[in-house]
Parts: structure tokens; C-alpha cells; sequence
């Protein structure tokens, strides 16, 4: 397996932070960002690691809400970006250079720990999942978002190739080291966590034919139809485009 170095961290950022703005994007990263923070279940005053956290603004939409927050990320150049983003930013916020594989706190030190789309990026991403474990207190929440390759805008992709979906998403970008489906998430967390929470974010993720639809409607429709296939996600997280998991650590 090639291991993750710095370099890459520290490259353009462009490869790394979403860009796109199409509907069905905006709506997947919303959500999945609005689920990653509810599963928390963090009340002022708690202790969260944000860890992987890229620029921090999933710590400083929690500082908003008078959470502390520890924002770890490896790269230098993101965290330092970060850190000037949240100068006028609420306070709550602080941060530590390091990889989640090997975390710098002791045990039982957070109240909660989230990792939004970054699981797949680790080279040893159990030893991520432990160590967020570890650094939780016991019954806190573990939360992790990570997207799903068996969804079914992947194996649509997988089945009809570029004419079903516009992102060649059902392959695995070479910045992510697993390939992460339902059953090995779940195998994986539940190593370290019981699971008590389980979820699906968004259908049909860069599908031509869904995403040319929803530039064709107008807004109030659209929302509707995005709730709707949301709604679908929910239900049969095995199809969602990305699955939220939390658990509390064993």
C-alpha cells in the first residue's frame, strides 16, 4: 500500500476540497456535513476532536454553537489557511499538527470525535478508528462520514461508464486508499465501537442524467426532488452515496 506523505497534503488544494457546484453536490456536502455534526451529539461546553479537519470549518460551525473544538490536520499549509480563516471566527477553536493514526492526547479526552470524508484517505485507517476511540471518553460518540463506492450512482457508473455517470466517481480516486462498501465500513467501526448510529446522505451523486434534471427545474422543485431521493438514502443506506456512522468507543 503507498503511504500518504506530506507532499501530497501540501499540494493544490483543489485536488482535496470540493469545488464543484452543481446541485447535487452542494446538497451531498451540506447534508453530509449537517448529519456529521447532529450524530455528535455535542452540547456547549463538550469537547470534540475534529480530526483530519482540513481548514476547520466543520470546527468553527461547532465553536459557533460554543463547542471546544480541537482541529488536528497533517498538512501544514491547510492548517495554517485554517487558523487565518478562523481569526475572525468564533473562539473555541483550537489546533494540532498530526496524523490521525497516531493521535497527541490521552485517553478519555473528548466528549466526541468526527471524521468527515477523510477515513478513505488514511493509509491505516483502523489505527484512525482506534485512536478516535481511545481519545473519547467511554459513551461519548465516534462519528465518521465515508463515501460509499457500492451506492448506487457507483454501480451505475460501473455499468454504463461515463454515460451514466460524470464523475467516473465508481472508480476510486488515487488519493483514497480503501475502497470502502457498507459491510466493510461497518466490519471495520465495529471493531473499536458499538455502532448506534447509521445513515445514508444523498442518491445518485454525479449521475448525468439525475444532475442535467435538476438544472432543469426550478428551485422549489428541486429541493423537492433532492429531499426526496435523500429520503431514499435514508432508508437504504447500502445505495446512499455516502453513509454516516457513529458509535460510542468499547
Amino acid at each position: 500500500m503507498v503511504a500518504v506523505r506530506v507532499v501530497d497534503l501540501d499540494r493544490d488544494m483543489s485536488d482535496v476540497i470540493p469545488t464543484g457546484a452543481s446541485a447535487d453536490s452542494v446538497h451531498l456536502f451540506e447534508r453530509m456535513t449537517e448529519r456529521t455534526l447532529r450524530a455528535a451529539s455535542a452540547v456547549p461546553g463538550a469537547r470534540v476532536l475534529d480530526a483530519a479537519g482540513g481548514l476547520g470549518q466543520d470546527s468553527r460551525e461547532l465553536a459557533g454553537r460554543g463547542v471546544r473544538v480541537v482541529c488536528v490536520e497533517p498538512s501544514r499549509r491547510m492548517s495554517a489557511l485554517g487558523r487565518q480563516l478562523g481569526e475572525s471566527g468564533p473562539a473555541g477553536v483550537s489546533w494540532a499538527r498530526a496524523w490521525c493514526e497516531a493521535l497527541p492526547f490521552r485517553d478519555d479526552s473528548f466528549d466526541a470525535s468526527i471524521c468527515k470524508g477523510a477515513l478513505d484517505h488514511f493509509d491505516d485507517p483502523l489505527a484512525c478508528i482506534a485512536e478516535m476511540a481511545r481519545v473519547t471518553r467511554p459513551g461519548g460518540r465516534v462519528v465518521f462520514a465515508v463515501a460509499n463506492f457500492e451506492s448506487l450512482a457507483c454501480r451505475l457508473g460501473r455499468r454504463f461508464g461515463a454515460a451514466g455517470s460524470g464523475r467516473a466517481g465508481h472508480h476510486v480516486p488515487s488519493d483514497h486508499f480503501t475502497r470502502y462498501d457498507p459491510e466493510l465500513l461497518r466490519e471495520q467501526l465495529s471493531r473499536h465501537l458499538r455502532l448506534r448510529h447509521w445513515e445514508g446522505v444523498s442518491l445518485l451523486w454525479g449521475v448525468r442524467g439525475w444532475a442535467r434534471l435538476l438544472e432543469k427545474l426550478g428551485p422549489r422543485q428541486r429541493r423537492a426532488w433532492l429531499r426526496t431521493a435523500d429520503a431514499a438514502a435514508r432508508r437504504v443506506p447500502a445505495l446512499a452515496d455516502v453513509i454516516v456512522a457513529a458509535g460510542t468507543p468499547r
